[in-house]
C-alpha cells in the first residue's frame, strides 16, 4: 500500500509540473489577446473582433478551468498521506471537456484565420511567430500554431495519467470510482472527437507552394492482380495516395514506393451488386483456417509468457515475437472481407478489402468531405510525386500495422472473455425509419462484426432492449453502428453506382478499459453520433471466470444438472432440450448463415433457459416464436453450463493422447475405446448430436457452417474439463491455458468423430475392438 502511495505521488507531481508548464503556454497565448482587443476599436487595428474571438476562442475559459484545477491539487501534494483525495478533481476536470469540445470543432477555423491574418498583416506576422512562454521551470520561444494546439494534446495527457493514477489506486480507496468516471468521460470524449491532426506535422510544401495535408493514414489489404497486397493509404486534402514500404536494408531509412494515386477531383466510389460479400475472383480462406491461425497466436503469447519467467529466456522471445509478428499479419492479410472500391477518371477501379463496415464507412465519409470543397485536379510531376511519397515517412499517424508483437509489455493486452452489451435505446432522428444496430469489437488487429438488434420499424425513438453476449480476444473496443433498414425499393439508399446497401445513420465507439469494464455490476453508457445518441449497458466476465462450469442449486431444473440425472427423470435416452432445439434447428435454422455461430440474444436464451428449468407447459409454442440463433444459443449454452462435459472430466485427459496418435488403426482403436467408455446418457447424446452436425454442414453452400466451423464451435463447449480438474492439476495450469493450449486439440476430438462414417451405439457396445476397413 505505501508504495502503491509513493507511485501515486509520483505520477500527480509529474502531472502537476507538466500542468505548470501547460498554463504558463496558454497564459502566454493570451497576452497579446488584450492589447489587440483595444487596439480593434482605434483607429488603427491589427485584427477586427470577429478574427479575435475566432483565433482565441475558448482559451480563456480552458486558461481559468486549468488554474482552478492546479491551485487546488498542489496543495494535497504537499501535504501527502493516505488520506488524501484527489478523485473529485480530477472528475471536475473531466466534467468541464465540453469546454474542449468546442474549442476543437473551432480548431481548424482559428487556424486559417491565423493563417490569413499573418498573410495580410506583418504586425500580426510577428505577434504569431514569436510568443515568449515564461515560468520557473520552462521558458523559451513558441510559435501560435504550436501554442494553439497545446490543449488538443493536453486531453490525451491527462487520460494517460488518470490510466496511471488508477494501476495505484486500491479499488476501495474513495478516490477509485471518481478516477474511473473521469477516465471513462476522457476516454469517450477523445472517442468522439475526430481528433483534429497536428498540421505542424501533416503539412507538406509542393513545389508550386501548395499547402497539402495530411487527413488519414492507414493499413489496407488491397487485390492487386488477383493477390492481397498490404497497402499503407494517406489521404491528402487533394488526393489519395496507394504506398507500400520498400524493403531496406538493416539500419537504412525505411522508404515508401507510391502505388498510385488518384486526385480527390477525379475519384469516385464503385458499388458491388452485394455491398458486403467478397469479389468471386479473390481467394477467400475457410473460417477454420482463420480460425486456427488465432489459437497458434495464442499459443505463442503463452509461450511468451512463460519464457519471462524463464532464465535467459530473452532469445527465445524474441525468437517468438518473430513468429508472431508473421502470423499476425498473415492474419491482418487474409480476415478482410468486406469491399471498397474506388474508381479514377478513366474507369481504372481499385479495389480494398476492409475488416468492417465501421471502417469502410469513416474513409468514405473522410474522401467525401474533401470533395465538397473547390478541388483543383492535381497533376503531379514525377519530382512532385517523389518529394510527397518520401514525406509520408515522416507525416503517418498509423506507424505499425495493428499486431500485438509491436507493443510494449506495459501495453493494456485487452480483455479476454465475454463481455454482455444491453443495446438499450437511440434518440435524435429527425423522422421515422426501421433502425437496427450493429456491434463491432477489434480482435487481433481488426474489427469484426459480433451482433446484431432486431429491426425496429416505423420509429424515430427505438427501444430494443436486446441484450448480447460477445467472445472478446484481446478486445480494446467496442463500437455500435447504427443503420436504416432499406424495405422500399423505391427508397432504397444507392451509392453512386447504385449500390443497394442499408444506410449508416451513425456510428461511433467506447475504449473497453478494463478497470472501468471489469466490475460485476451493468455498466451505463451513451455513445454521441451525427446527433444521435445510443443507450447501452454493458459489463464483462473474465475468461478465467468464464470458463467455469458451476453445477446449478436447483436440481429439479435440466441447466447445470448432471445428464444421467436429466435423463432418468425425464425417463429419456436423450434430453428433452437438446431433442427439441435439434428439432426446431432442422426445421427452420439450417439454411441460416452462420447457425451455432452468430449470437442470438441474451435475453431470449435467458427466457428459453428458465422454460426448459421450469418444464413451462408452452415450451413449445415459444420454441416455434423464437429467434432461430437463440434456441441454437440455448443448446450451446445447455453443453456449457453441464457441471462437467459431455465426453466426461474423467475420460479428458484419454481424449486429448488419443487425438495425438500418429498411428490411424491405433487412434482408430483408442477413440471407439473412449466413446464406448462414456456412460449411456452421454454416448447417445453425443451420436445424436454428430448426427446434426453432420445434417447442417451437408448445408454449407447455404448456411456456411462447415464440419470444422462446427467443431470449432462446439468442440471446446464438449470437452473443456469442469473447474473442479482444473484445480487438481491435472491437464492444465491456469483457466487462461485451457484456451490456447487445449482448444485446438478439443476442436480435433469432435472434428474426428464428425469426419468418421456413422457411429451405431449398437456396434460400438457390441465389439470391444473396434476395426475400421479404412484403416
Amino acid at each position: 500500500m505505501e508504495k502503491g502511495l509513493e507511485m501515486k505521488k509520483l505520477v500527480l507531481s509529474g502531472f502537476l509540473a507538466s500542468e505548470e508548464i501547460y498554463i504558463n503556454q496558454l497564459e502566454a497565448l493570451l497576452l497579446p489577446m488584450r492589447p489587440l482587443k483595444a487596439a480593434a476599436t482605434s483607429s488603427q487595428p491589427v485584427l477586427t473582433v470577429q478574427q479575435i474571438e475566432t483565433i482565441f476562442y475558448k482559451i480563456q475559459d480552458i486558461f481559468e478551468i486549468h488554474k482552478e484545477f492546479y491551485d487546488a491539487l498542489s496543495p494535497n501534494i504537499q501535504q501527502w498521506d493516505e488520506k488524501v483525495t484527489v478523485g473529485h478533481l480530477f472528475q471536475k476536470l473531466a466534467s468541464q471537456l465540453g469546454v474542449y469540445k468546442a474549442f476543437v470543432d473551432n480548431y481548424k477555423v482559428a487556424l486559417e484565420t491565423a493563417e490569413k491574418c499573418s498573410q495580410a498583416n506583418s504586425q500580426f506576422q510577428k505577434i504569431s511567430e514569436n510568443f515568449k512562454v515564461k515560468g520557473p521551470k520552462y521558458s523559451g520561444d513558441c510559435t501560435m500554431e504550436a501554442l494553439l494546439y497545446k490543449p488538443i494534446d493536453r486531453v490525451t495527457r491527462s487520460t494517460l495519467v488518470l490510466h496511471d493514477l488508477l494501476k495505484h489506486t486500491p479499488k476501495d480507496h474513495p478516490d477509485f470510482p471518481l478516477l474511473q468516471d473521469a477516465l471513462r468521460i476522457s476516454q469517450n470524449f477523445l472517442s468522439s472527437i475526430n481528433e483534429e491532426i497536428d498540421p505542424r506535422r501533416t503539412a507538406v510544401t509542393t513545389p508550386k507552394g501548395e499547402a497539402r495535408q495530411l487527413v488519414k493514414d492507414g493499413f489496407l489489404v488491397e487485390v492487386s492482380e488477383g493477390t492481397r497486397k498490404l497497402r499503407h493509404v494517406f489521404l491528402f486534402t487533394d488526393l489519395l495516395l496507394c504506398a507500400k514500404m520498400k524493403k531496406t536494408a538493416v539500419g537504412r531509412h525505411q522508404q515508401y514506393e507510391c502505388k498510385w494515386y488518384i486526385p480527390l477531383a477525379d475519384l469516385a466510389f464503385q458499388a458491388m451488386d452485394d455491398s458486403d460479400s467478397c469479389p468471386h475472383n479473390i481467394q477467400v480462406l475457410p473460417e477454420h483456417e482463420i480460425e486456427e491461425m488465432k489459437i497458434k497466436i495464442s499459443v505463442i503469447k503463452s509461450d511468451i509468457q512463460k519464457e519471462k519467467k524463464a532464465p535467459k529466456g530473452q532469445s527465445r522471445i524474441d525468437r517468438l515475437r518473430k513468429k508472431m509478428n508473421e502470423q499476425e499479419s498473415w492474419l491482418l492479410l487474409h480476415s478482410p472481407n468486406i469491399p471498397f472500391r474506388i474508381l479514377n477518371k478513366h474507369g481504372k477501379s481499385y479495389l480494398f478489402l476492409l475488416s468492417s463496415d465501421y471502417e469502410r464507412s469513416e474513409w468514405r465519409e473522410s474522401i467525401q468531405k474533401l470533395q465538397k470543397k473547390d478541388l483543383q485536379v492535381c497533376v503531379l510531376s514525377s519530382v512532385e510525386l517523389q518529394v510527397l511519397t518520401s514525406s509520408c515517412f515522416k507525416l503517418r499517424t498509423v506507424h505499425n500495422i495493428p499486431v500485438t508483437s509491436y507493443k510494449d509489455d506495459e501495453e493494456t493486452p485487452g480483455l479476454y472473455g465475454f463481455l454482455h452489451v444491453i443495446v438499450r435505446s437511440a434518440q435524435g432522428f429527425k423522422e421515422s425509419a426501421n433502425l437496427y444496430c450493429t456491434l463491432e469489437v477489434d480482435s487481433y488487429g481488426y474489427f469484426v462484426s459480433k451482433a446484431k438488434t432486431r429491426v425496429f420499424r416505423d420509429t424515430s425513438e427505438p427501444h430494443w432492449n436486446e441484450e448480447f453476449e460477445i467472445e472478446l480476444e484481446g478486445s480494446q473496443c467496442l463500437r455500435i453502428l447504427c443503420y436504416e433498414k432499406c424495405y422500399d425499393r423505391s427508397q432504397l439508399n444507392t451509392g453512386d453506382d447504385n449500390e443497394i446497401v442499408d444506410k449508416i445513420m451513425g456510428k461511433g465507439q467506447v475504449q473497453l478499459d478494463p478497470q472501468t469494464v471489469q466490475s460485476k455490476n451493468w455498466h451505463m453508457d451513451v455513445i454521441e453520433m451525427n446527433g444521435i445518441k445510443v443507450e447501452f449497458s454493458m459489463k464483462f466476465t473474465s475468461r478465467d471466470l468464464s470458463l467455469k462450469r458451476t453445477p446449478s442449486k436447483k436440481q429439479s431444473g435440466v441447466f447445470g444438472v448432471k445428464i444421467n440425472v436429466v435423463t432418468k427423470r425425464e425417463r429419456s435416452k436423450v434430453p428433452y432440450i437438446v431433442r427439441q432445439c435439434i428439432e426446431e434447428v432442422e426445421k427452420r435454422g439450417i439454411d441460416e448463415v452462420g447457425i451455432y455461430r452468430i449470437s442470438g440474444v441474451a435475453t431470449d436464451i435467458q427466457a428459453l433457459k428458465a422454460a426448459f428449468d421450469n418444464n413451462t407447459k408452452d415450451i413449445l409454442v415459444m420454441l416455434s416464436d423464437m429467434d432461430i440463433n437463440a434456441i441454437a444459443g440455448t443448446l450451446k449454452l445447455y453443453f456449457r453450463e453441464l457441471p462437467e462435459p459431455l465426453l466426461t472430466d474423467r475420460l479428458y485427459p484419454a481424449f486429448m493422447e488419443g487425438i495425438a496418435l500418429s498411428d490411424p488403426a491405433a487412434k482408430e482403436n483408442c477413440m471407439m475405446h473412449l466413446l464406448r467408455s462414456l456412460p449411456d446418457p452421454n454416448l447417445i447424446t453425443f451420436l445424436s448430436l454428430l448426427e446434426h452436425h453432420k445434417r447442417v454442414a451437408e448445408k454449407e453452400p447455404v448456411n456456411k457452417m462447415s464440419l470444422h466451423n462446427l467443431a470449432t464451435v462446439f468442440g471446446p463447449t464438449l470437452l473443456r474439463p469442469s473447474e473442479a480438474e482444473i484445480a487438481k492439476g491435472q491437464h492444465i495450469t491456469s483457466a487462461s491455458d485451457i484456451w490456447s493450449h487445449d482448444v485446438m486439440a478439443q476442436v480435433q476430438v469432435l472434428l474426428y468423430y464428425l469426419l468418421h462414417p456413422p457411429i451405431s451405439f449398437a456396434e460400438l457396445k457390441r465389439n470391444t475392438l473396434y476395426f475400421s476397413t479404412d484403416v
